[in-house]
């Protein structure tokens, strides 16, 4: 069980990372949309479609990779006061009645719309350009078809946490500056004793 759990999880925070850069196109073209606008008085008329797009791509890919690192937010005042396999219990229920469903929606409806997109060739109402957008509403079902690749990965943690009565470790990809601040400061404290005794 633990191999699809890494695989699911592998497959979520690569695609993830590959999405990330959407970050930097969107940098790139605001800027170079904010330089020729106002310093060149000669604005673009694709500029605002590629960053909706781009905007757009980055928030339905970034679902997964931030299920898979449990990135999401979570209401845990009183969650994170029960055991582990309680914890998993909760989660596996919330999974299978709330999440599943909705996800499925998504891909489910997602499809129809990207589907309808393809069939009309559509095209951006919003600019002149007329940009094509049939491709960037595949991203829909395909992020639904991910979340529910990585909800099927995150109900077999549940189940491994509440035969083992703890949660099986993820893949570390990137931690919060105030998490390694606080690792720092906790190995800079463990040397300062070593050195002590």
């Amino acid at each position: 069980m633990e191999k699809y759990i890494y695989f699911f999880e592998s497959l979520s925070i690569w695609i993830g990372r590959a999405f990330g850069w959407c970050i930097l196109v969107l940098t790139l073209s605001v800027t170079y949309e904010v330089f020729v606008r106002y310093v060149l008085n000669a604005p673009t008329v694709w500029a605002f479609d590629m960053m909706v797009q781009m905007y757009g791509a980055l928030f339905l890919m970034a679902g997964p990779y931030a299920l898979a690192q449990d990135a999401h937010v979570r209401g845990d005042v009183i969650y994170r006061l029960f055991s582990f396999k309680v914890q998993a219990r909760i989660d596996l229920i919330l999974y299978i009645f709330f999440f599943f469903p909705g996800m499925l929606a998504l891909f489910y409806f997602g499809y129809e719309i990207a589907s309808d997109s393809w069939r009309y060739k559509e095209v951006s109402w919003n600019s002149p350009a007329r940009i094509q957008i049939y491709f960037f509403k595949s991203l829909i079902p395909l992020a639904g078809g991910l979340l529910i690749l990585q909800g099927i990965s995150e109900s077999m943690r549940c189940i491994l946490c509440i035969r083992e009565g703890k949660w099986p470790k993820r893949h570390e990809d990137v931690r919060e500056t105030e998490e390694n601040l606080i690792s720092k400061q906790k190995e800079a404290e463990r040397q300062r004793k070593a050195l002590e005794q």
